[in-house]
């Protein structure tokens, strides 16, 4: 491969993301048509653009308790929670295998943080578990917050931008996930290719050699296409 050549294939790429990371490949999509070859997205489907900006919507349905909300509108206090207790936090947060249980009052970051005992099983290793509390223990969490603190703006952004994703694109679900299939993704996302795994949110977690399979396989199929 001569050196044209490489320059060209770094201009352009297949995109994976997964939850939020999902809405940054799918915007990217949408901002940067050109760099972008293909998707591949795990957890959140594509989110249309709403006729008010996204966090006014989310207190008018979900209330000031809401994550996104709450990050917004009280700045500083889950940094601070959180900050104080990585460990417990990540703890409770990477689980699989969640019981029922009602909706507990408060806010559900912090409830997470503060709670004593998790519910459910660790989708991952304790060691690599401490990859990613040794990294917060060290940056904190305000920086990944600042992510939902940025939604508004994002919508502003997005105000005059063909909302059609017209890569070729594969969504991969849980099928335990909490957050629900989209009925309209092939009208925003023609082209794509819909797969379940049976797994809850933390799709490459649980379920790794699924999905890396999957990911490898669909490149490849494409590619030759």
């Amino acid at each position: 491969m001569n050196a044209k050549s490489a320059a060209s294939l770094r201009r352009t790429a297949t995109f994976v993301g997964h939850d939020w990371g999902a809405y940054v490949v799918w915007s990217m999509a949408l901002l940067h048509p050109a760099r972008v070859t293909r998707i591949i997205n795990l957890a959140l489907p594509y989110q249309p653009r709403t006729t008010v900006p996204w966090i006014d919507l989310m207190e008018s349905v979900f209330g000031a308790d809401n994550y996104f909300v709450h990050f917004n509108r009280q700045p500083g206090v889950a940094d601070a929670v959180l900050d104080a207790n990585a460990c417990r936090f990540l703890c409770n947060l990477f689980r699989k295998n969640l019981p029922p249980a009602p909706h507990e009052p408060g806010m559900m970051m912090i409830n997470l943080a503060t709670a004593a005992a998790p519910a459910g099983d660790p989708v991952m290793s304790g060691e690599d578990l401490a990859v990613f509390i040794a990294a917060f223990e060290t940056t904190g969490f305000t920086e990944s917050i600042n992510w939902y603190r940025n939604m508004d703006r994002n919508w502003h952004i997005l105000a005059d931008v063909d909302p059609i994703v017209r890569q070729p694109a594969l969504m991969i679900y849980g099928t335990q996930d909490m957050i629900p299939p989209s009925e309209t993704l092939a009208d925003f996302v023609p082209n794509v290719e819909v797969l379940s795994i049976d797994c809850g949110h933390w799709i490459q977690q649980e379920k790794p050699n699924e999905t890396t399979r999957a990911i490898v396989d669909w490149v490849a199929v494409r590619q030759a296409a």
